[in-house]
């Protein structure tokens, strides 16, 4: 059963990470990246996110591609991809994107949905080193991601595996800012959203170029939210627990 988008977005209020979880790392990783993941999270205890003006926040927007829908079951991220925002304003000059090493037989309805083919992944960096390359990128701001469930499942099921810690970062979902500023209208996929907004669909199920295009739509919205009287991140989550 798909769990409300909408639920997912509230349990991220807590959402921190704390300095015990790197305990069981200790002799089991590699010791520069114990110390990145320990800036880390100083970087994302130092700004409180929730108080920071949507106009002002900085956040990165990113898309996974994978084989399939349950990592428990053996699905693997093929890829990553993201772009920076601060406030309104697309960074396009900074992108983060690469495959990932897979050695399963990619399914082939994947091959055909993303055009990611299995010799395309057999000299690609493996999973441990691009993530500890996204997590860079990304630093302490804000992730975003469209119906962000699926993203947020496998980040959280290869930091436990890889790092033997918890995903702790916010997560903001660009469907909860189209559900509050389109009250009437039921669009669930990202294709959709961006037609209704006039954004051009332009490489979709390509993990970059879908996190372009929820950049797009996430930037579409800011003006919108803001002026039905969301000035920040709390003031979202103020709006959504009204709901429930």
């Amino acid at each position: 059963m798909k769990i409300d988008p909408i639920i997912q977005f509230m349990k991220q209020v807590q959402g921190k990470v704390s300095s015990s979880i790197y305990a069981p790392l200790q002799g089991q990783t590699n010791p520069q990246h114990l110390a990145f993941l320990r800036r880390l999270d100083k970087e994302m205890k130092a700004v409180e996110s929730l108080s920071v003006p949507l106009k002002h926040l900085k956040v990165v927007v990113f898309d996974l591609e994978t084989t399939g829908f349950y990592p428990d079951q053996g699905d693997e991220i093929i890829s990553i991809g993201a772009i920076k925002v601060k406030g309104g304003t697309i960074q396009h000059n900074d992108t983060y994107y690469s495959l990932v090493r897979c050695d399963r037989k990619l399914p082939t309805e994947i091959i055909e949905l993303t055009g990611i083919k299995n010799t395309d992944l057999k000299d690609a960096p493996d999973l441990h080193q691009v993530l500890i390359e996204f997590y860079d990128f990304v630093g302490g701001d804000v992730l975003v991601a469209h119906h962000s469930n699926h993203e947020k499942i496998f980040l959280q099921h290869t930091n436990w595996k890889l790092f033997r810690s918890q995903f702790k970062h916010r997560i903001v979902d660009t469907s909860f800012l189209f559900r509050i500023a389109e009250r009437n209208i039921n669009l669930v996929r990202l294709e959709d959203c961006c037609e209704y907004c006039g954004i051009p669909v332009i490489e979709r199920h390509n993990a970059l170029g879908d996190a372009k295009l929820t950049a797009q739509l996430w930037c579409f919205y800011l003006d919108k939210i803001e002026n039905l009287g969301y000035k920040t991140l709390q003031d979202l989550y103020e709006r959504l627990s009204l709901e429930f």
